[in-house]
């Protein structure tokens, strides 16, 4: 059974997804407040959060940023509908992905079981179906523990930048569309004017740091995907 944690000021809203998603095999805990919201998160109690832009006290771009301060846990993000500025902000801070409201519950359920289907993944497989490591450079991808380091340094991803390089690592020299990238790091299609795929790059770009050359390690195929060049 999975743990999340529902972030949102709104309580009828809270308390009809707290029914749904019981009814889908989830344990939900809900908190009204940003401050709540990010001390309840460091837990370590729960799998995923689903946390709203607009919160009373912090918003849920600061209670965000304090999340990914000190913990990695998932977090999808709902933003006001339309408002493509959140959805960028969101991504840009770590949230592993986002949902405009008012959400469907049934796409709700959905994103959050592909989000637990990544980082669970190295648990429910189990580390004798894993390669030990991926090795490009001086870039090391290690899946059973989903730790991924460039030299002597354990690089600090979220579940979604983690996926996404080791989907370009397995890839390397070739180049993944973004299509793939969305079904393999996502476990979603690729929707219509969804920059979700470009952001988490951008991100784990700077994440990463430059090859010797100067280059970025992923390079962009214009109007097709990334591909990761290594050094």
């Amino acid at each position: 059974m999975s743990y999340v944690l529902l972030v949102d000021d709104d309580v009828e809203l809270c308390e009809m997804l707290i029914e749904y998603l019981g009814t889908e095999g989830f344990m939900v805990d809900a908190v009204h407040d940003g401050e709540s919201g990010t001390q309840q998160a460091l837990s370590g109690k729960y799998d995923v959060v689903v946390l709203d832009v607009m919160l009373p006290g912090i918003n849920g771009f600061e209670a965000l940023q304090r999340i990914r301060a000190a913990s990695q846990t998932p977090v999808l993000m709902l933003t006001a509908r339309g408002d493509d500025v959140d959805r960028i902000v969101g991504l840009e801070m770590g949230s592993d992905d986002y949902l405009p409201k008012p959400c469907n519950p049934r796409e709700l359920v959905a994103r959050l079981r592909a989000i637990l289907r990544r980082t669970q993944q190295a648990a429910t497989s189990g580390p004798e179906a894993l390669p030990e490591t991926f090795c490009v450079g001086d870039i090391e991808v290690h899946p059973a523990s989903r730790r991924a380091i460039r030299g002597h340094d354990i690089l600090s991803l979220t579940s979604t930048e983690y996926n996404l390089l080791e989907v370009l690592i397995c890839n390397a020299g070739r180049v993944v569309t973004k299509e793939d990238l969305s079904k393999q790091a996502l476990s979603r299609k690729l929707a219509r004017y969804d920059r979700s795929i470009d952001m988490h790059v951008s991100k784990l770009r700077r994440k990463l740091g430059a090859g010797l050359d100067g280059q970025p390690l992923i390079q962009t195929v214009r109007g097709i995907g990334y591909q990761f060049t290594g050094e």
